[in-house]
């Protein structure tokens, strides 16, 4: 009887594990696809030059989200017609502002709506992940857990892709023909937009195939990550290293506080749901404590910044990101200690990140469009 359910069971994972991708499937990336690569190289076509207006800069996460977000209108709940006319507009309107301000990469608030613009193309691409159902915590959720099935197979993708552009042009510089400025002018930036859109289609088809490798690099990484994080601020303190005076310090100090904050993020999101594990745990719980410690030391050299130096749209934009990430820390390791010493759900915490999203979506939008507004008039 347990032979003959093993069997059963096994014959269901293949099924499951062998994707119909139909003619329609195909044809829809195929034409995703080919609609990012005239986009972004509408400079190209039109024979002005892109570096000159700062073209890629400003378009290449609209491009790029406008291909993932197309593929999950055909994929997912298909939306009203409101949402339909609400997405044009985003779309429209993103285009037209970030072509229309100065372009200039001296200009703080520029460089800031670049950066920041597609954060906001990220929070557009979840609400129509969860067919526009903005209110479902529970969707919120799984839009999280997807955004780490959409890291790992998306780095798979750009790391295959950089291989076979480097053994391409090594092939043919064998022969004495050059196609490292064909592959880097007309390849790469095809690749960059058509890649999220590629990512989720095969997601999509092959659910199973991120859905095991996510929780083991989940499991791995968290651990390794706070060792190295431990003896990064003890490296610190003896080698003098202060982010209070050293400004590219500082800039590397949030860089890599945003990437601990998006491993914790990660890590619980992809924990198996309904499972207690205490070294997880625990070594989840540490992470935001030391992630905290490293964020209060950031937003105190910003502060110091600040009053020394006087505001500008860098360290105002810092400074909200760092609070911003201080809420949600916070939240995070109170749930966290309630997870690990009072028997409470790891799911709870992936709740509360739901519910701040808003939070972040908003700050988005200020940067973005505020900015530019604020500090270029």
């Amino acid at each position: 009887m347990e032979t003959a359910d093993s069997e059963k069971e096994n014959s269901i994972d293949s099924q499951e594990g062998t994707p119909h991708i139909s003619l329609t499937d195909f044809l829809t990336i195929a034409a995703i696809c080919i609609i990012t690569g005239l986009l972004i190289h509408i400079p190209k076509i039109t024979g002005f030059d892109p570096f000159a207006t700062n073209y890629y800069v400003s378009n290449t996460g609209i491009i790029a989200f406008f291909g993932l977000i197309a593929y999950s209108l055909f994929s997912g709940i298909k939306p009203g017609g409101r949402w339909l006319l609400f997405l044009a507009a985003v779309f429209a309107a993103s285009a037209l502002f970030m072509n229309l301000i100065s372009a200039d990469m001296n200009d703080q608030a520029y460089v800031l709506a670049c950066i920041h613009l597609p954060l906001l193309m990220w929070c557009i691409y979840g609400m129509a992940f969860t067919g526009f159902d903005i209110r479902s915590i529970g969707k919120r959720v799984a839009f999280i857990r997807h955004n780490g099935d959409m890291a790992i197979l998306g780095a798979l993708i750009v790391l295959s892709g950089m291989l076979f552009a480097g053994f391409s042009i090594g092939l043919f510089e064998s022969i004495d023909i050059s196609t490292e400025k064909f592959f880097t002018g007309y390849i790469a930036p095809w690749g960059v937009v058509a890649a999220p859109a590629v990512t989720a289609f095969i997601i999509h088809h092959f659910p199973r195939l991120t859905g095991k490798i996510a929780p083991i690099i989940a499991t791995l990484f968290s651990p390794i990550v706070l060792f190295t994080l431990i003896i990064y601020l003890l490296a610190v303190i003896f080698t003098g290293k202060d982010p209070y005076s050293d400004r590219d310090f500082l800039i590397m100090f949030n860089m890599m506080l945003l990437a601990v904050m998006a491993i914790i993020v990660f890590s619980i999101s992809e924990s198996p749901e309904g499972t207690k594990r205490r070294f997880s745990e625990l070594v989840l719980l540490a992470l935001s404590v030391v992630t905290l410690i490293v964020d209060l030391i950031a937003l105190s050299a910003i502060f110091y910044r600040l009053g020394a130096f006087g505001p500008t749209p860098n360290r105002i934009a810092v400074l909200g990101s760092n609070l911003l990430i201080l809420g949600n820390l916070i939240l995070i390791t109170i749930d966290l200690f309630r997870v690990t010493f009072r028997n409470a759900p790891l799911g709870q915490v992936s709740l509360t990140t739901a519910r701040y999203l808003p939070w972040y979506m908003l700050w988005t939008i200020i940067v973005t469009f505020g900015f530019p507004l604020i500090f270029q008039v």
